[in-house]
């Protein structure tokens, strides 16, 4: 994983729908009504957020493909279940936190690719949980 520090100095206002179905179109719907602007809405800790580029597919079971990009927010305590980014033997990456065998004395972080194991973590690894991914953003087209 790439770690890039965002850049939040410029208000970038982009059109929103009221809401956007699955389902069938709703002829009420057809007016944009909002704005969203990323900075507001999708970055609460502008000092401590980073973007991070995914590569590789262990993430692909939750939608996370390689060439996303992750939001991640150091400022936010890691819980059970959270993806995160973390820091283990100089190398960053992308996983799933589960905390269920804590009181065991380990950890694992799980990837979301059957092909892939999960690894524990016992408190000798030089580890840490970087930050909580907060959004992802991808490319469609």
């Amino acid at each position: 994983m790439k770690l890039i520090k965002g850049e939040f100095k410029e208000k970038l206002d982009l059109l929103l729908a009221p809401s956007i179905r699955a389902g069938f179109p709703s002829p009420a719907e057809d007016y944009l009504s909002d704005s969203i602007d990323f900075n507001r809405d999708l970055i609460k800790h502008p000092e401590a957020t980073f973007y991070g580029r995914v590569e590789g597919d262990s993430m692909i079971g939750l939608g996370i493909n390689e060439g996303d990009i992750a939001v991640i927010d150091r400022s936010i305590e890691a819980e059970h279940g959270d993806i995160v980014v973390s820091y283990i033997n100089g190398e960053f990456n992308i996983k799933l936190l589960d905390l269920t065998h804590k009181k065991d004395g380990f950890i694992e972080l799980k990837s979301a690719n059957p092909q892939y194991p999960s690894f524990r973590i016992d408190e000798d690894d030089n580890f840490e949980v970087w930050g909580v991914v907060v959004w992802t953003i991808k490319k469609w087209k």
